[in-house]
């Protein structure tokens, strides 16, 4: 099976983060998107960030009865500082009859070269990037092992939804409306 994973806070999840999944399952060869939820990440803010667990629930209530969509927390129980590279190779190891494909957007393609072990994903794993404003994917952009897949620009961001639930507004048409009505009752993101 071929696998898009989707890495990502989710913080919370949203609906620009569905399409996008979507449309990767629906028009390329992806058979199913795997939603990694990443732990904290040390160059985020942690004061807004939901626990792990509470960020996997609601990945799984956004995407609950689609069975080409999986929430995974296979993140939580490696090392931290975790890197990309070693996710890869743990789920490689541990799904030997799974192709995996990491998913991004052309902003993380632009500063690749950043990531740990970058060269080695790119030799191992193929990468499908969507676009996004401003990033033409730098030297990364003609890579034989980048595919750009024309997906919809999302112009929605966690930010945006947990700053407006923080001033009273409502957005719940910005998110899948299980994964809302659990961020509701839970009074997440209020302040």
């Amino acid at each position: 099976m071929k696998v898009g994973l989707f890495f990502g806070s989710f913080n919370p999840v949203h609906v620009g983060h569905m399409v996008i999944a979507n449309y990767f399952v629906s028009f390329t060869d992806l058979q199913q998107i795997w939603f990694v939820v990443s732990p904290h990440n040390p160059l985020k803010d942690k004061q807004s960030l939901l626990s792990d667990y509470h960020r996997l629930e609601i990945v799984n209530r956004a995407i609950e009865n689609d069975s080409r969509f999986k929430a995974s927390n296979i993140e939580f129980g490696l090392t931290q500082p975790n890197y990309t590279i070693h996710t890869l190779v743990h789920l490689s190891e541990r799904n030997p009859h799974h192709q995996f494909v990491l998913m991004m957007g052309s902003d993380n393609l632009q500063s690749f070269h950043k990531w740990k072990n970058y060269e080695a994903i790119l030799e191992h794993y193929e990468l499908y990037v969507y676009p996004r404003n401003g990033f033409d994917g730098g030297p990364f952009r003609d890579h034989s092992s980048v595919r750009w897949i024309d997906a919809p620009m999302m112009e929605i961001s966690s930010t945006f939804i947990r700053k407006s639930i923080a001033q009273g507004a409502d957005v719940r048409h910005f998110m899948p409306e299980s994964a809302y009505t659990f961020i509701d009752e839970m009074n997440f993101y209020r302040k």
